[in-house]
């Protein structure tokens, strides 16, 4: 499930996203868009803005102004409905003062970078990374439920499986594994140079 951070002020969000979800009114676009802020207003039938797009011979990706505008003009290409859907209305949440930066701040532009890299990588784990622990869990359950509890033995991925202590070979003495002359004893006298022989 996509995980997003922490809102600054989350009764705004939750207004913003309302207004957008009543605008829409739970419909979808025809390619199974259904976020409401992908979605064109008063488009009849629902579209979203990649779909129009394509239907325009238009490009399908928004350079995305990480920081905004005012405080840095460097870009990233993004597809349109992420932009629009996640990341703008990610920034919808930043302070007014940030985004739009009026006197050109260092100090906030710099916050508004920082800012921005945050947002940016929370939509590449949620685009990239959220599905994949789901799908390797939901593939353990079934190999374990077809092949057997143990799999993975006997195949290239037993390399991979986690080395735990009950795995390891019980040394309960653990001058077992040290050179003679290493596991002797202090009180043995026989390991003592000649002078301690003597003064014994």
């Amino acid at each position: 499930m996509p995980r997003k951070p922490p809102q600054r002020d989350p009764s705004a969000a939750y207004v913003r996203d309302a207004i957008a979800a009543r605008r829409i009114a739970g419909r979808k676009c025809a390619c199974g868009e259904g976020r409401p802020w992908a979605l064109i207003a008063k488009s009849d039938p629902v579209e979203c803005y990649e779909c129009r797009r394509k239907r325009e011979g238009k490009t399908t990706f928004d350079n995305h102004h990480l920081a905004g505008k005012t405080n840095n003009l460097g870009t990233v290409p993004t597809p349109v409905n992420d932009h629009i859907a996640e990341l703008n209305t990610a920034q919808y949440d930043w302070p007014k003062q940030t985004l739009e930066n009026p006197e050109g701040c260092p100090l906030l532009a710099a916050a508004a970078c920082v800012r921005g890299v945050i947002d940016y990588l929370h939509y590449l784990i949620n685009k990239f990374l959220v599905w994949i622990p789901e799908m390797l869990e939901s593939l353990s359950t079934f190999l374990r439920e077809n092949m057997g509890a143990k799999w993975w033995v006997g195949t290239e991925l037993e390399k991979y499986a986690p080395r735990r202590r009950d795995h390891l070979p019980d040394n309960p003495n653990p001058t077992n594994n040290l050179p003679p002359e290493d596991a002797k004893s202090d009180n043995d006298v026989s390991a003592r140079n000649p002078d301690e022989k003597l003064a014994a």
